[in-house]
């Protein structure tokens, strides 16, 4: 059995921030063993030749087959990670999002096909429930919103 671990190069990754009153959807992030390692708001690598904003277009469309308006402005943060003994290095454009379509708001729970699952977790289960959000840098700016 192959498991995912980042590529020894940089890459550039969209994320999207959408939040349902104090809670961000985000997506599951599993371990090497299938359990929950933390997660990570929806997004994802930015293709050759794609801006940043067609790039977070399109991960919502291939992620949750829906719209959005990028609300906000951009963020850049350089991530330098561990996963499970690997080095990542990316730059990752982040920006607060809303979803064209109101009835998503309203689910629970989503299955992403290929991806995993994502949810609405709020800030306390990041702060006070032992959830790990993914990358760290964003959780002061959550707990501050």
């Amino acid at each position: 059995m192959s498991y995912w671990r980042p590529k020894e190069m940089i890459s550039m990754k969209v994320l999207g921030l959408v939040m349902r009153g104090d809670a961000l959807l985000a997506m599951e992030v599993p371990d090497d063993d299938g359990r929950l390692k933390g997660v990570r708001p929806p997004g994802g690598s930015i293709e050759f030749g794609e801006s940043r904003e067609q790039a977070l277009h399109r991960e919502f469309q291939e992620e949750f087959g829906c719209r959005i308006s990028i609300d906000g402005p951009w963020k850049v943060v350089e991530n330098i990670y561990d996963h499970h003994g690997a080095a990542g290095h990316e730059y990752l454009f982040i920006a607060p999002v809303t979803l064209l379509e109101a009835g998503l708001y309203h689910q629970d729970r989503f299955d992403i096909p290929g991806e995993g699952q994502a949810s609405w977790f709020s800030r306390k289960d990041f702060t006070d429930g032992g959830i790990a959000l993914f990358p760290e840098v964003l959780l002061p700016e959550l707990s501050e919103g």
